[in-house]
């Protein structure tokens, strides 16, 4: 009757061209974090990129934590709504309880250059079937309503760039 439980992931990626309001609040804030935190592992003014700290500085991967911390209260005004990803209906609808901040680059002279990727998971997820480009889902695990023929509230949710399946638990409930 279902496909199983899954959980989705979309990544969500910000940079100097991000148009909406909250998107630019993150990346500011965030820069502004990484330029701040990366003056500790580059006292010696020896590397402009992050990609040159991590390569030649030890622990600075650590950088990704550390500047995620400027997008924390952000990531919370969400109200633990994945953003971007709308119902049919355009309303925001996949509840998210994790997410991981990365840094995909920057640098510490050029502020054009930062650009970061939050990735969001949603949580488990009945997977109905795939109509079209659309996932037609249930939320939680609605495996055994659907096996007894019961009648339970479904969403359909297009899939899009940046939004794939993370995980599957696959098969037929245990009895």
């Amino acid at each position: 009757m279902s496909k199983g439980i899954i959980c989705l992931c979309y990544r969500k990626i910000i940079d100097v061209s991000s148009q909406k309001a909250w998107d630019k609040f993150v990346f500011d804030d965030t820069y502004m974090e990484f330029f701040m935190q990366a003056q500790y592992y580059n006292q010696e003014a020896k590397y402009s990129t992050f990609q040159e700290l991590v390569d030649n500085v030890p622990n600075a991967d650590k950088l990704h934590y550390l500047t995620s911390t400027a997008a924390i209260g952000y990531i919370r005004q969400l109200n633990k709504i994945i953003p971007d990803i709308a119902n049919v209906s355009g309303k925001l609808c996949l509840p998210f309880t994790q997410f991981k901040f990365e840094i995909i680059q920057s640098h510490v002279q050029n502020k054009d250059a930062h650009k970061v990727a939050i990735l969001f998971y949603s949580e488990p997820i009945t997977w109905i079937d795939t109509i079209d480009n659309q996932l037609l889902i249930a939320y939680g695990d609605q495996r055994e309503a659907l096996q007894d023929g019961k009648e339970v509230d479904t969403d359909m949710v297009v899939l899009q760039p940046y939004l794939s399946i993370s995980s599957i638990q696959k098969g037929a409930l245990i009895q």
